[in-house]
């Protein structure tokens, strides 16, 4: 996760992504701090989106782990020292436990972040959630009304998506937008960015697509190396304009961590001292955390590196010993954690390794089947590299 506005406006907002010692846990080594959880927490959903990653359905079939076995697992969490877990899905709001499960995770002072699609948060929901201190509601949007409902699989999917931001709005809960960028919907960006302005929102997520889940249908919809520039040209441009007007918004791109260096690089033109700030930080974070600081688990207690790794089990945290699983780790954990050893020729010349990690694993396994292949989403030209 790139946080461009922290980067370009030369701060050190976020503690756990760019402090000095986020670089991660070493093969063998424990941290004092565990990683950040991203947990899949059903894989139910009332949506059928083109690119889930997770394949979740609607299905009423799929069962849930059980309140007490969440219970459980966020106890695990806990002893972990795990400092921030986020709720997703299938559609967290779905488990008729989720504010038991929220409450929980607050007893134990672990802070909640919630990944949804909005539709099952009305007024209530979200005044709870508030009560609940949730630190971040994110609900997801895919473009303008008429794409965002094709891709969501859900007439009314869009006006959905706004009520519940509306419902968080009012009750003073902090809601962003996320939306997952592709050939499709590349250029409705501009048309988000103004609807979040109208509907006070202040913060986005752009996520890069990764041909996981369902998601591998529509791999042939990963943007080109000149959009992808082209979408971060805008961004930088956009951020740069909010700040210098005082605005407070924070603006993120997600998994695709060659965004650094090229943030880098633009500022780099204009502006040397923070440049220099820029590259700090980058290099602290050390781009890809997927498996070091970056956890998954899944609706049945299975952990992976990251959500997109389904391939890549470690490991049942209701099974097996958690210290076994993620401090020792598997063999394919430690070449993970320790990938510039097997990286393609490529990433392994490349001068930018050390702040962006050998890019997402996941998606070069998806596109390429072999997990230290090139990722098809990283944009910098030959010269750059």
């Amino acid at each position: 996760m790139i946080d461009l506005s922290a980067l370009l406006k030369g701060e050190d907002r976020d503690s756990i992504r760019y402090s000095k010692d986020c670089k991660g846990v070493k093969t063998g080594v424990k941290r004092n701090v565990g990683p950040v959880v991203a947990w899949n927490i059903t894989k139910r959903c009332n949506f059928l989106c083109s690119h889930c990653y997770s394949s979740s359905n609607a299905e009423e079939s799929i069962k849930d782990l059980s309140t007490e076995e969440v219970f459980k697992i966020i106890d695990i969490l806990s002893e972990m020292n795990v400092p921030v877990l986020l709720l997703s899905g299938g559609e967290p709001m779905i488990r008729k436990d989720i504010f038991d499960i929220i409450a929980y995770c607050k007893e134990k002072k672990i802070r909640v972040s919630l990944s949804t699609n909005g539709s099952l948060i009305g007024p209530s929901q979200a005044q709870r959630l508030k009560e609940l201190g949730v630190g971040y509601v994110g609900i997801s949007l895919d473009g303008m009304k008429t794409l965002n409902d094709k891709f969501r699989g859900i007439e009314g999917a869009f006006e959905m998506a706004l009520k519940g931001i509306e419902s968080c709005n009012k009750v003073g809960q902090k809601v962003g937008l996320r939306m997952t960028i592709h050939k499709e919907n590349i250029d409705q960006v501009a048309d988000i960015l103004e609807l979040m302005e109208k509907n006070n929102v202040h913060r986005i997520c752009f996520y890069h697509l990764v041909p996981s889940g369902r998601g591998e249908e529509i791999d042939d919809m990963i943007l080109s190396e000149d959009q992808m520039r082209d979408f971060m040209d805008y961004l930088i441009d956009y951020t740069e304009k909010s700040i210098n007007s005082g605005e407070k918004k924070e603006i993120l791109t997600v998994t695709n961590h060659c965004d650094g260096p090229y943030i880098y690089m633009n500022i780099s033109k204009k502006n040397k001292e923070l440049s220099d700030s820029i590259y700090e930080k980058l290099s602290r974070n050390g781009g890809n955390r997927s498996g070091i600081g970056i956890m998954n688990m899944d609706w049945e207690g299975n952990i992976y590196p990251d959500q997109f790794s389904k391939f890549m089990k470690l490991g049942n945290i209701l099974e097996d010993d958690i210290r076994d699983i993620w401090y020792e780790g598997s063999e394919e954990l430690k070449m993970l954690r320790n990938k510039k050893e097997h990286l393609n020729q490529t990433c392994k010349g490349c001068k930018w390794l050390d702040l962006c990690g050998g890019n997402l694993r996941a998606r070069a396994y998806h596109h390429t089947n072999n997990l230290w292949g090139m990722d098809p989403s990283c944009y910098l030209k030959e010269w750059e590299i």
